[in-house]
């Protein structure tokens, strides 16, 4: 008898050892999420996305890119990526996108998501995006300090860059906002990661920092699958269960390879 009860408890240890196993490979084979934020934001931008995510079993961390050049931005992405396991999904708004075009090119990014965002040819800067179309009213709304940095003025983060959110909330974001080093967007980049990697793209309809007519373009140039969100350039903040959508599409994608 006690040899039979010791093989049922050896056989169900050993279950219960493939499970954890199985449990664990199941984990290890989604993809995590590394968000790259934009100019005149932090990473708190991100913090109606992030739960979604989670909710979802993805790990997500956010990049504190120091916006101060597209070398240093992409030093802290490639940091952030060092500590992933397995497959990465890096997602970059605004300024980010210029940021993982460039530190996509890590083994580790198996898709991109640009939201509302840049997404330059090798070569090319931030600045150079928006030739022919037209100027995005927000643009005038960006001032320099005397240290070469760039800010948002309250009523630009206010009526273009976040005009579907709440007062209050704009406030926060213009007094928490992360000034970019105006040279950054002379920065060029080496690489156009989104020519290997699979790429999508989350256009927003009401921006007013960069016109949708560039976003489109970019969408269609670097052949992303693209869907549109009727919001400002902060969909992340207005709209983050879209947001979340389209991130968790490229993550499910990515799963299945």
């Amino acid at each position: 008898m006690k040899t039979f009860k010791s093989k049922v408890a050896t056989l169900a240890f050993a279950l219960a050892g493939t499970f954890i196993a199985s449990a664990s490979y199941a984990q290890d084979t989604t993809p995590s999420v590394v968000i790259v934020h934009g100019a005149f934001a932090d990473g708190s931008d991100w913090a109606k996305v992030v739960p979604l995510l989670q909710a979802q079993g993805v790990a997500v961390t956010v990049v504190q890119n120091p916006l101060t050049s597209l070398a240093d931005d992409v030093a802290a992405t490639r940091r952030a990526l060092s500590n992933q396991q397995g497959k990465v999904v890096l997602v970059g708004h605004s300024w980010g996108g210029t940021v993982i075009t460039e530190a996509g090119s890590d083994k580790k990014v198996s898709a991109l998501v640009y939201v509302a965002a840049f997404a330059p040819e090798a070569g090319q800067t931030s600045g150079e995006q928006g030739k022919g179309a037209p100027t995005p009213p927000g643009i005038s709304q960006i001032k320099a300090d005397g240290n070469g940095f760039l800010y948002l003025t309250p009523e630009g983060m206010a009526k273009d860059f976040a005009q579907d959110l709440p007062a209050a909330q704009t406030a926060v974001m213009t007094a928490t906002q992360g000034p970019i080093k105006a040279s950054a967007f002379d920065d060029k980049t080496t690489v156009s990661s989104w020519k290997a990697k699979p790429s999508w793209y989350l256009l927003a309809t009401e921006d007013r920092m960069i016109h949708p007519d560039v976003q489109r373009s970019a969408a269609k140039r670097i052949g992303a699958t693209l869907s549109e969100v009727h919001a400002s350039h902060v969909p992340q903040q207005s709209q983050p269960a879209e947001v979340a959508a389209v991130i968790l599409k490229a993550v499910h994608s990515v799963g299945k390879q």
